[in-house]
């Protein structure tokens, strides 16, 4: 649940009887109308019938987290948890507290039943003459806005819907040995999961240290699974990736025709994060992640996120940035640009190795193959510059270098994987076991990443001077078609000539 507040002891609020009365009447009446079933909560139903033929009979509990605080008494932005968004269709700051029940269905007699129902416990906008409309700052109408009525957050979801506050008789119901088990997310809220763990215990299903473990081991399994479902997008996820992708390019333009700003101004980084910022809460929820800006050597740290640094002519910006839609889903995209809108020669090299590099990673990302062959393809690209380069262990072949027990010299300058997968989270389907994601198989309709890289610190003494203090990255974001993949962020410029062109158009613009 929402995580306390302190209680400030100077405020004094008027609770008076008189006052409260005073406070509800003589307000226009609420309108009746019930939204639409949303196209986001019609696939969300589909996606809860794969749960439910996983988890036959059981109570499947999935919270969406609460709100965290960011200093004393205020809080920070609400996104709920991805798993809960992704079986609900409720995206951006929607409904902190709630939580998604799969309830087993049962027959008229009693009897277990196929399929779940879903019923969807949460805070419901509270009446004009409560306490809560006026004098909670945190949900009170007056605060925060109207919130959904049980009837029209029904309507809209198409699941049954529950006042939060008899969620622990729900979960204790027809619940013990010879009834329903109970599973639960556990880390998208801590005092749901020990609610859960509490009425097991009650009920009989846990009453000794190795049951609780066990049953925690049964959590896991689940948290596991919601993760795995969505390593392959139906056609509406596709879309909102599509979206995504689409407002993080228009934000790329907006970026580059800026960085002559960037430079004038000073402290360019931050200039840089803020016009992206800027068109990314315009168009969506914000961005997705914490913006990397990082101009010159900064780009050879690989999560620049302080972007307290200068925009300097003559160096490389290289800016890791996504849109957020409203529906959550994220882009994640990496262009590496010169800041003057030419190229140095050792720029270019480095630059061009990359993208040659990103070429192969590209080529290898099509149904049938591995996940892991498309970062096999890129890093030997970037091992065979690197050793043309002169930069590996003398005597050390191509083959020996990326041999995984004994080589490996060339991630010395590129220490991350060339891929994963993307949509709810940024790092999307984390919890997947290494056989689903690593060495599983592409398939047509996941989403995921490209992005090899080259980072030759300032201080790295077996790096030819030349080339110190250049870091490059090019991620593009595609999807697996039936034949191959589909480029989403293909618009963005990526060759170097198209790259140049593009910042002096930009350029000149401004």
């Amino acid at each position: 649940m929402s995580e306390k507040q302190h209680k400030a002891e100077h405020r004094n609020r008027p609770s008076g009887a008189a006052f409260r009365a005073f406070m509800g009447r003589d307000w226009a009446p609420r309108s009746n109308d019930l939204p639409p079933l949303t196209e986001a909560a019609r696939y969300a139903a589909r996606r809860r019938e794969q749960v439910s033929a996983a988890f036959p009979g059981t109570r499947v509990v999935v919270p969406a987290g609460g709100l965290k605080i960011r200093s004393n008494d205020t809080d920070y932005v609400f996104r709920p948890h991805s798993a809960f968004a992704h079986l609900t269709g409720l995206g951006a700051d929607r409904e902190p507290d709630a939580v998604l029940v799969l309830e087993p269905r049962t027959s008229p007699d009693g009897a277990s039943a196929d399929g779940h129902e879903a019923v969807l416990y949460f805070l419901p906008l509270a009446d004009r003459d409560s306490e809560e409309f006026f004098a909670d700052s945190r949900v009170g109408e007056f605060w925060v806005g109207t919130r959904p009525t049980l009837a029209s957050a029904a309507s809209e979801l198409g699941v049954a819907t529950r006042h939060l506050d008899e969620l622990p008789d729900a979960l204790a119901k027809d619940a013990g040995p010879g009834g329903l088990s109970l599973l639960v997310v556990r880390d998208a809220d801590r005092e749901v999961a020990e609610t859960v763990d509490a009425v097991r215990g009650q009920v009989g299903l846990t009453t000794d240290e190795a049951s609780r473990s066990a049953a925690q081991e049964a959590d896991a399994v689940l948290a596991r699974t919601l993760s795995t479902l969505r390593l392959v997008k139906d056609e509406w996820e596709v879309r909102q990736m599509e979206e995504a992708v689409e407002a993080t390019a228009r934000a790329f333009d907006a970026v580059v025709e800026q960085l002559p700003e960037a430079v004038r101004r000073g402290r360019g980084e931050r200039w840089v994060e803020g016009v992206f910022g800027l068109h990314a809460r315009h168009a969506g929820n914000g961005v997705g992640y914490d913006s990397i800006a990082a101009a010159g050597e900064h780009a050879t740290t690989l999560h620049w996120i302080r972007n307290t640094g200068e925009v300097r002519d003559g160096d490389l910006l290289l800016l890791d940035a996504g849109v957020e839609t409203d529906s959550l889903f994220t882009a994640d995209v990496t262009r590496t640009v010169p800041v003057d809108g030419t190229f140095t020669p050792a720029q270019r090299k480095v630059y061009e190795a990359v993208l040659e590099a990103q070429e192969a990673g590209l080529a290898a990302a099509r149904p049938g193959n591995r996940f892991k062959d498309v970062h096999a393809a890129a890093i030997e690209v970037v091992a065979r510059h690197l050793l043309e380069w002169g930069l590996l262990p003398e005597g050390v072949t191509l083959e020996q270098t990326l041999d995984a027990e004994e080589g490996q010299f060339h991630r010395r300058w590129m220490v991350h994987g060339t891929s994963h997968h993307l949509g709810l989270d940024v790092h999307d389907c984390a919890l997947a076991l290494r056989e689903d994601y690593v060495e599983g198989e592409l398939r047509e309709g996941m989403v995921l990443t490209v992005e090899p890289g080259l980072y030759f610190k300032s201080d790295d003494l077996l790096v030819p001077e030349e080339l110190r203090g250049i870091g490059v990255r090019i991620e593009d974001d595609i999807v697996i078609t039936a034949d191959g993949h589909r480029n989403l962020s293909a618009m963005l410029p990526r060759t170097a000539d198209e790259v140049e062109a593009w910042v002096r158009s930009a350029g000149a613009r401004g």
